[in-house]
């Protein structure tokens, strides 16, 4: 079955960086758009970046926009996001998506799969 497993969350102080990785298998992933969101406490699940089947075709909330960025490596069925001068409000749960033959939509619904979620705090 398809799993999507995110990893790299943690713990980092406000201006640091984090690299999260997230591992596709059950699916033929140069076929899906991939997408980063993330969902705090008490809030809706917000796109922050999203990656087309060739890479060559990103897009980003303007709030992570020259901080975030994200890329993806089809030989090794991973996309990325390295995440830059954190804030507080950064904090939150990571999840990665896919979308068949997306075209990198913003939406929740647009996606087909899930993964579980990675943690990521920004505090001192």
């Amino acid at each position: 079955q398809v799993q999507l497993v995110e990893s790299g969350g943690g713990l980092v102080q406000p201006g640091g960086s984090l690299r999260l990785t997230c591992a596709a298998s059950g699916l033929t992933f140069s076929s899906y758009t991939m997408g980063w969101f993330r969902q705090a406490p008490g809030k809706a699940r917000e796109f922050l970046a999203a990656i087309r089947t060739n890479g060559d075709n990103k897009y980003y909330a303007d709030s992570v926009k020259g901080r975030f960025t994200i890329s993806r490596d089809n030989a090794k069925n991973t996309v990325t996001l390295q995440m830059i001068s954190l804030k507080p409000e950064d904090t939150a749960v990571y999840y990665c998506a896919a979308d068949y033959l997306g075209w990198g939509a913003r939406t929740v619904d647009e996606y087909d799969y899930w993964g579980q979620g990675t943690q990521v705090t920004v505090s001192s």
